[in-house]
């Protein structure tokens, strides 16, 4: 057995000291030196440019997204729970809408279009005013809601299109190293390499934008489904608040407190 295993080893040998190194030496030779992210942009084809030029656009914009709208969240989830809390206490609507006064944040909308429609009433307690102010109520509920979720479109329509960009990219850089390949009549790693790792790249690129877009975007739907809930508070509040005036018979209006 040893002495055929030392056979097999000098076959080895020779077959390897006669084989055409130089080929290798070429192909060597030919390979880019330059295969980081930078390097494999610059020599790409200019499709593959624009795709991957239009990922990083997708990417910034999802990061844009996600710094804008988490600020606003927090701003305006903290008035509105601020405000919220503040007609959990002993106050009439005439206080509430002089509390607000001409602010433009969700929960002083919901008060001062409570307060109007109290006043277009005429001071008239029955259970239509109720009906009214609710209807009132959904309205600016559902404006506000319009209003905080702008901007989240972007990040679900990245996140469900950037991979397929990412693929467009990799089909048309395997495109390019398959025509490589038929122009110079050789399969040498020379021509092949810089197609495939263009893909790759492409691929890559597709990813990056397509994975923070999904997890930002499913982070934005949950804070905005507390911002919603922080609103559907407030319009209770607010109708408790009318009940409780209509109960004890001293509906104020809005402007009885000037």
């Amino acid at each position: 057995m040893q002495s055929i295993l030392r056979l097999r080893h000098v076959i080895l040998t020779i077959v390897l000291a006669l084989a055409p190194a130089p080929a290798f030496a070429i192909d060597e030779a030919l390979l880019p030196r330059n295969l980081s992210p930078w390097g494999m942009f610059v020599g790409a084809d200019i499709v593959v440019k624009v795709v991957m030029v239009g990922l990083a656009i997708a990417s910034l914009a999802t990061w844009t997204v996600w710094l804008a709208k988490t600020v606003e969240l927090r701003r305006k989830g903290s008035l509105a729970l601020q405000r919220t809390r503040a007609l959990e206490g002993n106050m009439t609507l005439a206080e509430a809408s002089a509390r607000a006064g001409d602010a433009r944040d969700a929960v002083a909308q919901l008060i001062r279009s409570c307060a109007g429609e109290a006043e277009l009433s005429g001071g008239i307690l029955d259970d239509g005013l109720q009906e009214r102010v609710a209807l009132r109520l959904e309205r600016v509920e559902a404006a506000m809601s319009r209003q905080i979720a702008r901007g989240t479109g972007v990040l679900a329509t990245i996140g469900a299109v950037a991979p397929f960009v990412g693929l467009f990219g990799t089909v048309w850089g395997i495109m390019n190293a398959f025509i490589g390949i038929s122009e110079s009549h050789t399969t040498s790693l020379a021509v092949v390499a810089p197609g495939i790792a263009e893909a790759l790249l492409a691929t890559a690129l597709g990813l990056v934008a397509a994975i923070p877009a999904v997890v930002i975007y499913n982070h934005l739907v949950r804070g905005i489904a507390t911002y919603r809930a922080l609103l559907a508070d407030a319009s209770a509040q607010l109708m408790l608040l009318v009940s409780r005036q209509r109960d004890h018979g001293h509906f104020r209006l809005a402007r009885a407190a000037e």
